[in-house]
């Protein structure tokens, strides 16, 4: 070999030296296991108020997240107006007046920018945030300040806000409902309105009279540019979607909302929701409490969002924890103690089965025709668009409502059951299906011989009104205006307008039907291969001269005659479809059957927003169309006296829906003649996880004799988990945010497939599909060692994937006649997309194809998880013991609140002693008799000339608990087959013993990876005594520093905004973010330059 080459390899190897901890094997596993953090601890913690002793206890049971419960507020400086009479009254609980003390008290500060900084009650559902308010508003009063707007999701709710008031004792204070006063100036001699509340819905604050006066302005005007009075955002999750997704635009609420606070910048602002923050980009529209903009540490809001979305859960779970900390966020919620939730799988029956399969294959057939049809048509890529979005926004409502009807069987029996037990129930939905009834009742009379189908009623509304046909021909008119109209029909290539006309008006009815409202993923742009560019808009005509039409002259007859016999063939298919459709076994709208078969209206409480209802005749023959309301009783008011009904015991079944029972109560409440026990039982899973907590919240509240059993039902289509899965992405992130820790409410995680992880899966699934790459795991009733049933299957998928329009066809294989195509790139990543296409497919292949989606998803998250790689948000920092190492440092102090960011060093002590260990195996033998394969084990290779040593003691799951000399416990359990491949099991007790205490020894002065590890004394992977730093308190003002300090790190899980939680010996609890050893110089030099720039 030439000299300079050789110089040149031993250079390189020089400037690159071989990391010895990438051949230590155990090293980097001991080191992931690490990285997954101590055993998770009580997710929940009771709550008491830390520094204020005033007021009763709260009538219920209250607890806090443990890692808000490691935060405490600040001092509580404001004197109470109103102390002495609260104090003396016992009106409100402790917890209620907490919350009414820090919110008069960050009142009194402005943010950096001038205005007034606001205040977010973060109180889960039931927990008494109405009566706070109340008090709020009261206290305010004392002081002079006697205007207040009161903005929530129900003009009904007005009545609960009037209780409240009177509750705490403001019986004076007068409540205004804004719905119910003209456009004018309300405090003109004409309206006479000069001081109290006014209360009003966020509808009402978008809303304008037809001269184009504002009800914004109106309400501008009464406060005065100087106003510092109160403005509650209640249910303040409504102004959601202020920065929405990327090509998405902010809602008309989430603008308004903010326009509001800029035009009163005095304003005390108040936000006031459990789930005021499902996701970050939903803080947009709280500007008062000072997280983004002038004096912190991002410029704008989008800023704030960018770097909470890279810090991924655990940044998320301190914005929770630090908003608590300066003194503007308070968030308790009720002990779901003594709640039962359970997910009931609820399987289709054969003739459900049966219906569902043939209604797959009549919308395959419905695309073959639209497709077909629109070729003959002159619509534009504009109308053809809108003629896709709605027959995918059709299709998937309809097998949402054949989901919710296959289960109506089974909420019929749980409640009758529940009925039985001396207990009561409460039925969840979101579809009433008035919009297909109103439709029925206008066609067929308000007199029928069945309930109404709702999915029949779909489809034929969507065929008779979309259906593309060729323009209708009149009857040949003189040989003049012939050649005109044949010359006005070559210059327009969009002639069809009636069609075109029809899609929009249909689109605007559809998107405005609150009935039917869901998810934006629900409408679907389709691609150009649907829209079909190439085909002939024009029916074949080109420019002609002059000269060429006295051709047509000759030829108008049979020409035109050719046109009507083309339209005629088109409206004769669509007559057959149509007959097709009527002919169908559908079933009845879900709503109407429950009501039906659970004793009709007189037996059940109906809490939604439909105005009228089908009713079975009394002789049992027939049904009739009634107004749900009496002349007793106003349609405004029929869903409070319908509440009444079911608390006063006359009904003891509720069906509710999101648009007639927000902010309703319903739990078994003390003071209420109907007290059974409520069995909440969910119909139709809503569409987000917010939605699904403020149902939830429903029969969960204060003041309850006994807590709810929740039954949420799902069939066993994979397609339908589709909805779950929407909850759950929300339900990680809303307990993270909202309550600062992401496991916090009811867990539906593991039908959480819209991830990283599951795009990934669906991107492989496609590719194997494809035939483009292997799969993973073994396909679903295949066996690998047998290819025709591979095959099949493939071919099988592609076919069904064909038919919901995901693959577009190319052809067929002239030799095999197997089918080929292409996904679209969108579509190879589309999760959501996939799961609301998949609804449509026959239940056989549909939980095929969704089993080898889940099993692929499920081999991914493992290997992730093996590899380090998964964010797990806030772990527990364990050992045998825990000691702060000298006095907490603070290197930052936030003015306004006076709460700071301090740094805290804790020594863990954590290995396990050869005696301890033996003790562990002893126990578990004497208990009975264990796996044959539990004991001590040695590593298969060496490292560093030495072996490592680990004790294996089977679980109750069959997987191993590990236990290492240095580490003890780990969090991570292994298999045996991993076990087996790595370790090799020790049958010499003493040479086990010499191995372990010499790991065991090692490890107090050396990590895992040797004398030549690259962070030399600040690494501590697998050291017996580790050193850690942790910074809690304030986070976000000095987030710059920690981000730069992270970016600096080798290893990849460093790079990671870890948070830890961590209990000393001394029952401190501390939450903060974990900083890597070697960088906590930099970050305190970083931290020193901020502060200075600051001051």
């Amino acid at each position: 070999m030439d000299h300079n080459h050789t110089h040149t390899l031993h250079k390189q190897e020089e400037d690159h030296p071989p990391p010895p901890e990438e051949v230590n094997e155990v090293a980097i596993e001991v080191e992931r296991e690490e990285d997954g953090g101590g055993v998770v601890g009580e997710t929940f913690t009771d709550y008491r108020p830390l520094k204020m002793s005033i007021g009763p206890p709260h009538p219920d049971p209250i607890v806090e997240t443990s890692s808000l419960s490691a935060v405490q507020p600040p001092e509580p400086t404001y004197d109470l107006k109103t102390k002495d009479y609260f104090e003396t009254s016992n009106i409100l609980s402790c917890l209620q007046i907490e919350t009414l003390v820090y919110a008069c008290q960050r009142h009194l500060h402005h943010l950096d920018n001038g205005t007034r900084a606001g205040f977010f009650i973060g109180d889960g559902a039931g927990v008494g945030k109405g009566r706070s308010v109340a008090a709020l508003i009261w206290e305010n009063w004392q002081h002079g300040r006697r205007k207040a707007l009161w903005i929530s999701v129900g003009s009904d709710l007005k009545f609960d806000a009037r209780r409240d008031l009177d509750d705490v004792g403001a019986t004076c204070i007068e409540v205004h409902a804004l719905n119910k006063l003209k456009y004018s100036k309300l405090d003109s001699k004409t309206v006479g309105i000069y001081e109290g509340v006014i209360f009003l819905t966020y509808s009402s604050l978008i809303a304008s009279s037809d001269t184009g006066r504002s009800r914004l302005k109106q309400l501008v005007q009464w406060c005065g540019l100087k106003f510092d009075g109160l403005i509650v955002f209640d249910e303040c999750h409504k102004a959601k979607n202020l920065v929405p997704e990327t090509g998405g635009r902010p809602t008309q609420t989430g603008a308004a909302v903010v326009e509001l606070q800029e035009q009163l910048p005095e304003a005390r602002a108040v936000y006031c929701s459990a789930t005021g923050a499902s996701e970050p980009r939903n803080l947009g529209y709280m500007v008062r409490l000072g997280l983004w903009g002038v004096g912190t540490s991002f410029e704008n809001f989008r800023d704030f969002l960018v770097a909470l979305e890279k810090g991924g859960v655990g940044a998320l779970e301190l914005v929770a924890m630090e908003m608590k900390a300066r003194g503007m966020y308070l968030c308790r919620t009720l002990s779901y103690k003594g709640s039962e939730f359970e997910v009931v799988e609820v399987p289709l029956e054969a003739k459900m089965t049966e219906i569902y399969s043939k209604s797959a294959e009549f919308w395959t057939e419905l695309r073959t025709e639209l497709l077909s049809a629109s070729e003959l048509t002159s619509l534009d890529k504009r109308s053809l668009s809108q003629l896709w979005r709605l027959y995918w926004g059709s299709h998937q409502r309809f097998f949402r409502y054949l989901c919710m009807s296959a289960k109506v069987p089974a909420v019929v029996s749980l409640s009758k059951q529940a009925l039985m037990e001396n207990k009561c129930v409460v039925i969840g939905l979101q579809t009433t299906g008035e919009a297909r009834t109103e439709d029925a009742i206008s066609k067929y009379g308000t007199e029928l011989d069945d309930f109404i189908s709702g999915p029949r009623e779909l489809l034929l509304k969507f065929v008779e009104e979309n259906y593309p046909l060729p323009e209708k021909i009149a009857s040949p008119p003189p040989v003049e205006d012939n050649v005109k109209e044949v010359k006005r029909k070559r210059h327009s290539a969009n002639s069809d307008a009636s069609i075109k006309g029809r899609l929009r008006k249909a689109a605007k009815r559809e998107s405005a039907s609150e009935d039917d409202s869901s998810d934006e993923s629900d409408w679907e742009i389709p691609s150009n291969d649907e829209i079909d560019e190439d085909s002939d808009n024009d029916s074949g005509y080109e420019q002609e001269s002059d000269a060429e039409s006295a051709d047509h002259h000759q030829t108008r007859h049979p020409f035109v005659a050719e046109l009507q016999k083309i339209y005629e063939s088109a409206l004769e298919r669509k007559s057959r479809l149509l007959d097709k459709i009527r002919s169908f076994d559908l079933p009845n709208n879900p709503l109407d059957e429950l009501v039906d078969q659970l004793g009709g209206p007189d037996n059940v409480a109906e809490i939604t927003g439909r105005q009228g209802m089908l009713v079975r005749a009394p002789n049992g023959k027939g049904v009739t169309y009634q107004a749900r309301n009496t002349k007793d009783v106003s349609m405004e008011m029929v869903n409070m006296h319908e509440k009444q009904l079911f608390m006063g015991g006359k009904k003891l079944v509720a069906i509710i829906s999101e648009a007639g029972s927000a902010g309703v109560s319903l739990q078994a409440d003390r003071r209420a003649l109907n007290q059974k026990r409520r069995v909440h039982v969910t119909l139709e899973l809503p569409w987000s996880a917010d939605r699904a907590i403020q149902q939830f919240g429903r029969t969960h509240r204060s003041n309850q004799a006994s807590a709810p059993q929740y039954r949420l039902l799902f069939t066993n289509l994979g397609g339908e988990l589709r909805f779950a899965s929407v909850v759950a992405k929300r339900l990680a992130s809303l307990g993270a945010l909202t309550q600062g820790d992401r496991r916090a409410g009811p867990s539906l995680s593991a039908y959480n497939y819209d991830s990283l992880y599951g795009k990934r899966a669906l991107f492989i699934m496609y590719k194997g599909i494809l035939e483009k790459a292997s799969f993973p795991v073994v396909l679903p009733d295949c066996s690998s060692g047998n290819p025709d049933t591979i095959e099949d299957f493939i071919e099988k998928a592609k076919t069904a994937l064909a038919s919901i329009g995901i693959i577009k066809v190319a052809g067929h294989n002239k030799d095999s006649g197997k089918l080929y195509g292409r996904i679209v790139d969108s579509d190879m990543h589309d999760v959501a997309r996939f799961l609301n296409r998949l609804l449509g497919l026959p239940p056989d292949i549909q939980n095929r194809l969704f089993e080898l989606f889940v099993s692929i998803l499920d081999h991914l998250v493992s290997k992730a998880r093996d590899e380090g790689h998964i964010d797990n948000g806030i772990f527990d920092l364990k050992g045998n013991s825990v000691e702060l190492q000298g006095t907490p440092k603070t290197v930052y102090t936030d003015h306004m609140s006076g709460a700071s960011t301090v740094l805290y060093t804790f020594i863990v002590g954590r290995g396990i002693t050869w005696e301890a260990a033996s003790a562990l195996l002893n126990e578990k033998q004497e208990g009975g008799p264990g796996s044959f394969a539990n004991g001590f084990y040695e590593s298969q290779r060496e490292w560093l000339g030495r072996r490592h040593f680990l004790l294996a003691i089977q679980s109750s799951s069959g997987t191993f608990k590990i236990y290492r000399p240095a580490t003890g416990e780990t969090l991570r359990e292994m298999p045996i087959i991993e076990l087996k491949a790595k370790y090799s099991k020790m049958t010499s007790l003493e040479k086990a013993q010499r191995g372990w205490k010499a790991d065991y020894e090692t490890s107090t002065k050396l990590c895992m990876h040797g004398p030549n590890c690259k962070l030399g004394r600040f690494c501590t992977v697998g050291r017996s005594s580790q050193e850690v730093n942790v910074l809690g308190g304030l986070i976000l003002p000095i987030w710059g520093a920690i981000q730069k300090a992270l970016s600096k790190q080798v290893r990849p899980s460093y790079k990671r905004t870890r948070v830890a939680r961590v209990e000393t010996t001394d029952n401190e609890k501390i939450v903060g973010l974990l900083v890597p050893n070697a960088e906590v110089g930099s970050v305190l030099k970083d931290l020193a330059c901020a502060q200075d720039m600051d001051e």
